[in-house]
């Protein structure tokens, strides 16, 4: 496993993230421990979770899964940089979501509770709340940092101009504001390039890209399909709708080169200079160790340059659509 400082932060991270979104709806609990107890024995060490994970009906599931996985012992809550999330609804009545310094209380008590531990590692906002000033967010944070409850803040969905103005609120409380920002990034969805990653890099967070392969279709989808391996279901089928011939054209790059397509995507992301670590979300042990065997993969400049042919990127804004 390869490490790297979580942005300017002296955190130390493994380059892959464990995301643990499926965990609940799709993986069962003991799977689910035996997930995480393999990502420790591969060295990841950096897990992401969120208050609301679990299902619509069973909204903090995931952060009981992992709770009841620490505390079986044996170091595994050491030896692990927990991040999670709040903003989403989390119940019916008002100031059961967002940001408002009440919830932010409220939230981290009962995420703590779920998960079994004295602390967060990393409490990520995980979308922007407009409603909310930022000096009421960061006083309610400096808080969870003063009580121990929280040790770094990031964000998640944010826009380049939104970190900016976060950044700049917490340069005049002296505080350190955010450490990282978790957005959508891989090689078919690449508009953070226009102004997110210049920010990121501006202020020195650390970028963690979710939903590296597009939702499966930077996996080989259009070769599954045609061996029967995955039956396309409608959202699926949507989001093909005008990218079959750029994915045949990247299927092909990758069998040109003799590596898996998801293997590619993820090295491709490794190569980024603002990344930190791309959040691989498996659901059984096999899509775990096909993430870390992109580690091993390192792409030459040629391979880059076509996958830009294929895959467009943006260039900073204002230059990518301005003179």
């Amino acid at each position: 496993m390869e490490f790297t400082h979580l942005g300017r932060t002296g955190l130390t991270v493994s380059r892959l993230c464990l995301g643990t979104m499926n965990f609940g709806p799709h993986t069962e609990e003991g799977e689910a421990h035996t997930i995480m107890d393999t990502a420790h024995d591969l060295g990841i060490n950096l897990f992401d979770t969120s208050n609301t994970y679990g299902g619509r009906e069973h909204r903090g599931r995931t952060e009981t899964i992992i709770g009841n996985w620490f505390a079986k012992g044996g170091g595994r809550r050491e030896r692990t940089v927990l991040a999670t999330k709040l903003y989403g609804e989390t119940g019916q009545w008002p100031n059961e979501g967002k940001l408002s310094a009440l919830n932010i209380r409220r939230a981290v008590d009962a995420s703590l509770r779920r998960l079994q531990t004295d602390h967060i590692d990393l409490y990520q906002m995980h979308h922007i709340d407009r409603a909310t000033p930022w000096d009421e967010i960061w006083q309610a944070m400096e808080v969870l940092v003063s009580q121990g409850k929280i040790i770094y803040v990031g964000s998640s969905n944010f826009a380049g101009w939104h970190i900016a103005q976060a950044q700049e609120t917490a340069r005049t409380r002296h505080f350190l504001g955010l450490s990282s920002e978790q957005s959508i990034y891989n090689l078919m969805e690449r508009n953070v390039e226009l102004e997110v990653v210049p920010a990121v890099e501006h202020y020195g967070l650390g970028l963690i890209p979710w939903s590296p392969l597009h939702g499966g279709l930077l996996g080989g989808i259009l070769r599954k399909e045609r061996e029967g391996v995955r039956r396309l279901d409608e959202v699926a089928e949507g989001r093909l709708v005008g990218r079959r011939e750029q994915l045949a054209a990247y299927e092909d790059l990758a069998a040109e080169l003799g590596h898996e397509p998801g293997d590619i995507a993820l090295a491709w992301l490794l190569s980024r200079p603002a990344v930190t670590a791309p959040i691989v979300g498996p659901r059984t042990l096999e899509q775990l160790y096909a993430a870390v065997r992109a580690l091993g993969l390192t792409l030459d400049q040629k391979t880059l340059d076509r996958l830009d042919e294929i895959f467009p990127g943006r260039r900073t804004a204002p230059e990518d659509y301005a003179w």
